[in-house]
């Protein structure tokens, strides 16, 4: 038999395996031998008269198997045990594997956002303190947390929303309140107002019905002496007359009698404007004033007959020009007073000073007009005389 040791070498060296591996076939020896080169045995190994082997297989069935059993809890038994609990396996091991296990789990739950940072923390302090045994139990914790946390929530909102109902009606409630306050206070605020304006306008009248009356009292009192003088005065030439006048001459005195006629009835004239301004004062004084009117037109009746030349027609002349004067003074007194605002009725009240420095220069007179009607009453049975002569 030929040796075939040098072709199981090359053919080695050229397959990059052991010599074991190598496969010669056997029905081809004589062409395998001839092969003396590396480049022969490739030849060889290209027209498959060389193989390599395949890699002979290790089967894991049996351990797989044995495995499986394991993980139910066979072969476990104190017979098989070598070591202590401990030393088999440590509780670092476990309580480091059960750590990571459960923080990665929460990591993951943050990262997904379904848990917040605050959960995150609270749970990862429970896993540090050995709450969770295992990963099932915290993913059980987790959606009961959550579950709680929404239920609390909820309460949060209905307790906000009623916290806000309350308010809002203890709010109109207040408001409520002020409106109705106010509705008492501004009735009474308005009550004392009108009160207050209503007393300070009763003052006002009062102070103005107290000065009224004393303003109107002076002028008035003065006036009544005033038209009292004036009869006396023209009784005094009225006298005169009677003595030495003729009757041939009672035809010139005519204008005379006018003319002293005139001349009362314009004083008078003044006085009755000013009557509804003195009011009752002047009233009175009017009422005081008739008896000596009519004294006056009786006396000034018959001497006019039996008057001189033109003496007291001179006189009486004179005095109707002079008090025309303050007849066109009130007229144009009265138009000033109707341009005028109502209120201001000064011009009437001004004018009334005349009469006033009237009264003392005229009183004199006054006293002595009570013998000049003595006297006339003496002269009455002599004028009758004279006119049926």
């Amino acid at each position: 038999m030929v040796s075939l040791k040098l072709q199981k070498r090359l053919a080695a060296s050229v397959l990059r395996c052991g010599k074991g591996k190598v496969w010669l076939d056997p029905n081809e020896v004589s062409e395998i031998s001839l092969a003396n080169s590396r480049q022969n045995i490739r030849k060889l190994i290209k027209d498959g008269y060389v193989i390599r082997k395949p890699n002979a297989l290790h089967s894991r069935a049996r351990i797989r198997r044995f495995q499986a059993a394991k993980s139910k809890g066979r072969h476990s038994g104190p017979g098989t045990r070598k070591g202590t609990r401990e030393a088999r396996m440590p509780t670092k091991t476990l309580w480091i594997r059960r750590m990571r296990v459960l923080r990665r789990l929460l990591r993951k739950y943050r990262e997904q956002k379904k848990i917040d940072k605050h959960l995150y923390h609270e749970l990862y302090m429970r896993v540090k303190g050995n709450v969770f045994k295992n990963k099932r139990v915290l993913i059980e914790h987790i959606h009961k947390a959550k579950a709680e946390k929404v239920k609390e929530d909820l309460v949060a909102e209905q307790a906000q929303a009623h916290r806000l109902k309350t308010k809002a009606v203890k709010q109109r409630r207040v408001t409520k309140k002020k409106e109705a306050e106010k509705l008492l206070i501004l009735p009474q605020a308005k009550l004392l107002a009108l009160k207050k304006a209503e007393e300070a306008k009763a003052k006002k009248a009062a102070s103005a019905k107290k000065a009224a009356p004393a303003k109107k009292a002076a002028p008035a009192k003065k006036a009544a002496p005033a038209k009292k003088a004036a009869p006396a005065k023209k009784a005094a030439p009225a006298k005169k007359a009677e003595k030495a006048a003729p009757a041939k001459k009672a035809e010139k005195a005519a204008p005379a009698k006018k003319a002293e006629k005139a001349a009362p009835a314009k004083k008078a004239a003044p006085a009755k404007k000013e009557a509804p301004k003195k009011a009752e004062p002047a009233k009175k004084a009017e009422k005081k004033a008739e008896p000596a009117k009519k004294a006056e037109t009786k006396a000034a009746q018959p001497p006019a007959k039996k008057q001189k030349t033109a003496v007291p027609a001179k006189k009486a002349e004179v005095k109707p020009a002079e008090k025309k004067q303050p007849a066109k003074k009130e007229e144009a007194s009265k138009k000033k007073a109707a341009e005028k605002p109502a209120d201001a009725k000064q011009p009437p009240t001004k004018k009334a000073a005349p009469a006033k420095k009237e009264a003392p220069k005229k009183a004199e007179p006054a006293k002595k007009a009570e013998p000049a009607k003595k006297a006339e009453k003496k002269a009455e049975p002599a004028k009758k005389g004279a006119q049926e002569g």
